[in-house]
């Protein structure tokens, strides 16, 4: 099994490298972040020259994409116009934990980045567990009562679900639980950011907020686990061992929580470790249309005014979150089922 992570790990590595060479060059080609200060009568082209000097970006793109990588202090870059002076960067590059300055926040990304994390794991984190609970239930439900009315409406519902785009889902939630419901007086759910503007900030306040984008969220991807749960109970509660666990009297529900469940649950294994990746980057559309200040919801803003530092550290944040997670489903694999071995 070590060798096995190991060797995964190593993969990895040329893996990542050219998924931040693929976006670092779109991104480049993608305009000047600067170009807004056009419009500014503040800014001389000479001060929006310094700028991109200061910053390297006069440098060719390989160039960069070098000091952005592994630093610039070992490069002396002339930061007057004058010529005279040269000054050493002072950029150490993402593989000693420089993740450089945001242009339009004027931070280190590191810092941008630990204001909006957190907010995203809670709303990601909320969405997962109804996800997993309602899925996984909805699932097995449906798979104990094969060909009936029921698993034929929930089977209806899911395929209705899915096929949905989540903008639509997320809009819908709005008309009915909070424009309709106000007009006709009833108690009705914001949808807009976490707390009010000039509000205490109290958990109810949070957790009221919160019901509208999770289920936004959780809509789509608990038709998907209830799906894909369903095809693997189906296959497992009619397996051999199963039917020796009944012969035996085995109880119907430790029959089916214990043995059928832990067997079935690998799809479940698969969905989760693709899942969490892109619930630490932000719920993109969903995180926009209820002003929920995550990393989606910065990837949007960053992405309209082209800061490079904050889009690069997004998009390398998803391709380990996927590799990683990768890697901890294989490991799961093999304690779910024990037929399962890497060795």
């Amino acid at each position: 099994m070590t060798q096995y992570v190991v060797r995964r790990c190593l993969q990895a590595i040329p893996l990542l490298f050219l998924v931040n060479v693929f976006i670092f060059i779109l991104l480049k080609f993608a305009g000047d972040p600067f170009a807004y200060l056009a419009l500014d009568p503040t800014a001389s082209p000479e001060d929006r020259a310094y700028l991109r000097r200061s910053l390297g970006l006069d440098d060719p793109v390989y160039m960069q994409f070098i000091h952005w990588y592994f630093g610039d202090d070992w490069y002396m870059r002339d930061l007057d116009f004058d010529g005279d002076a040269e000054t050493p960067g002072d950029r150490k590059g993402i593989l000693r934990g420089d993740f450089g300055q945001s242009i339009r926040y004027a931070r280190p990304v590191v810092d941008v980045i630990g204001d909006y994390l957190p907010n995203t794991l809670i709303l990601g984190s909320s969405a997962l567990l109804v996800t997993v609970i309602a899925g996984v239930s909805i699932g097995v439900f449906a798979a104990l009562r094969p060909y009936t009315w029921i698993d034929n409406i929930v089977t209806t519902l899911s395929f209705l679900t899915f096929s949905m785009p989540i903008f639509l889902i997320a809009l819908l939630g709005v008309l009915f639980f909070s424009l309709t419901l106000k007009d006709l007086g009833l108690p009705y759910l914001p949808t807009g950011g976490m707390y009010e503007t000039r509000g205490d900030r109290s958990l109810d306040e949070l957790l009221i907020r919160l019901i509208l984008p999770t289920m936004s969220i959780a809509a789509i991807s608990t038709a998907r686990y209830a799906r894909f749960m369903r095809g693997s109970m189906l296959e497992v509660i009619n397996a051999d061992y199963i039917r020796t666990a009944r012969a035996k009297g085995i109880k119907e529900r430790r029959i089916t929580w214990l043995h059928a469940l832990k067997n079935a649950s690998i799809p479940l294994v698969t969905l989760i470790s693709l899942d969490i990746p892109f619930i630490l980057s932000g719920a993109v559309v969903t995180e926009t249309i209820f002003s929920w200040p995550g990393m989606g919801w910065l990837f949007i803003n960053s992405l309209q005014t082209l800061d490079p530092p904050i889009l690069l550290i997004f998009t390398l944040m998803v391709a380990v979150g996927v590799v990683v997670f990768q890697v901890v489903a294989d490991i799961l694999y093999a304690w779910v089922d024990p037929r399962i071995r890497f060795d």
